[in-house]
């Protein structure tokens, strides 16, 4: 395996442990931890609030710390820190405890992500960048997966810790992995302007940050969280006390959600280097609407499996066409972090928003009709500010994997 495709196989890896067991885990063994340790309902939400809080600190001092000490170290450091919480966990009878160990790895989901653009920048050809950033978006999913297998197995024993103490080592393999191969492809080394320097990109100033394609990704950042946040946080609920389906048929939903979010951001960034991240990313706007218009209008039998597929093609890997389209439009690999890290604030002040918005709907109509039908309208506000964005740049020639900006080799 070429040293640039094993680097987005580890990225890959550090988005699945700390988006898949540093956020969701959690999720999953609230009942287990809850009859072991006796914290109630109340606090489970004030440790998912203090997790959004850590998600955009991190967001920010992330961006912080990459304009200098390089986005390799960012990365290489959030993992260990979020393997090192992960096999904490395992250990931890406080609850206070608990609580903070699942905020400090909500932050690390942010700290891992953030520098990617740089890392893809400087070790992905320009051309398959919207590929790469797919695969690597689709992280979340493998981590679900994983979990899936896990707790089923070891949480109706009551070995709930050994969960955490499993995906903690998985972890910590990874962070090594990072350190071995990232040496090795010279990521720790402060080179921010090599990846800039053979792809085609709007050259800018001091100004750069205020310039019209760069507010349109902050919105589009705000917006995406604002409606594909609770979607999904609500799916359940509207499925089954509105809808009255049974808990195998919703689990059903979502199992082809993680299903086909396991391949769909590599499949939809492999489609957006052939014809563009702009129309990519309306097209999957297009699927969310889709996904919402079914839910309100015909939200019955295999419908509602179809909305779930939907919804999934186009969840899990525009969280990586963004970013790809911000490596591509940025003039240097700081500005792609600093424009990207805002975006990452962004879209968690929109997903905070949203979700207040959604329950509060939700809780005046007595529906979540009204919910899905403005995610719908939303979806479709983002499709049109998708082609108000600039085409990105294309490359002189044609690169290709074993055309990268990284030596496999390097002296």
């Amino acid at each position: 395996m070429r040293i640039n495709a094993l680097i987005v196989v580890l990225l890959t890896g550090l988005v699945a442990a700390t988006f898949g067991f540093g956020i969701y885990l959690f999720a999953q063994l609230v009942p287990d931890m809850r009859e072991s340790l006796g914290f109630d309902i109340a606090y489970v939400g004030s440790i998912t609030a203090a997790g959004q809080f850590g998600y955009l600190v991190s967001a920010l001092l992330a961006a912080w710390l990459t304009a200098r000490v390089g986005g390799g170290w960012v990365i290489f450091g959030s993992g260990v820190v979020c393997a090192a919480a992960l096999l904490l966990l395992s250990q931890a009878h406080n609850i206070l405890l608990i609580g903070a160990l699942l905020t400090i790895l909500a932050g690390t989901a942010a700290s891992v992500f953030v520098p990617m653009v740089d890392v893809i920048a400087r070790s992905v050809a320009f051309k398959y960048r919207g590929m790469a950033m797919g695969l690597v978006s689709s992280g979340t999913s493998y981590g679900v997966f994983i979990n899936s297998l896990l707790v089923p197995l070891y949480a109706p024993q009551g070995e709930w810790r050994t969960v955490w103490w499993i995906v903690g080592l998985i972890t910590l393999v990874l962070a090594v992995g990072v350190l071995l191969v990232f040496k090795k492809a010279r990521l720790f080394a402060r080179e921010p302007e090599a990846a800039a320097a053979s792809a085609p990109a709007i050259r800018v100033g001091k100004s750069a940050l205020m310039q019209p394609w760069v507010l349109i990704v902050w919105a589009m950042t705000f917006l995406l969280g604002f409606s594909t946040f609770p979607f999904q946080n609500y799916l359940s609920s509207y499925l089954r006390n509105e809808l009255n389906f049974d808990v195998t048929s919703t689990a059903q939903i979502w199992a082809s959600i993680g299903f086909i979010g396991m391949f769909a951001g590599l499949a939809v960034g492999g489609l957006s280097d052939r014809i563009g991240l702009r129309i990519t990313m309306m097209l999957v706007y297009i699927s969310v609407a889709l996904a919402a218009l079914i839910l309100v209008v015909h939200p019955t039998g295999y419908w509602t499996l179809v909305a779930g597929v939907l919804f999934a093609l186009a969840f899990y890997p525009i969280f990586g066409l963004i970013p790809a389209y911000v490596s591509k439009m940025a003039g240097s690999a700081a500005l792609a972090v600093t424009i990207f890290g805002v975006a990452n604030i962004m879209q968690g002040v929109g997903g905070m928003v949203g979700n207040f918005s959604g329950g509060l709907l939700a809780g005046v109509n007595g529906s979540f009709v009204g919910v899905y039908g403005a995610i719908g309208l939303v979806a479709l506000v983002l499709a049109g500010l998708a082609l108000r964005l600039p085409r990105e740049g294309g490359e002189i020639h044609e690169p290709s994997w074993n055309e990268p900006s990284i030596p496999d080799n390097p002296s």
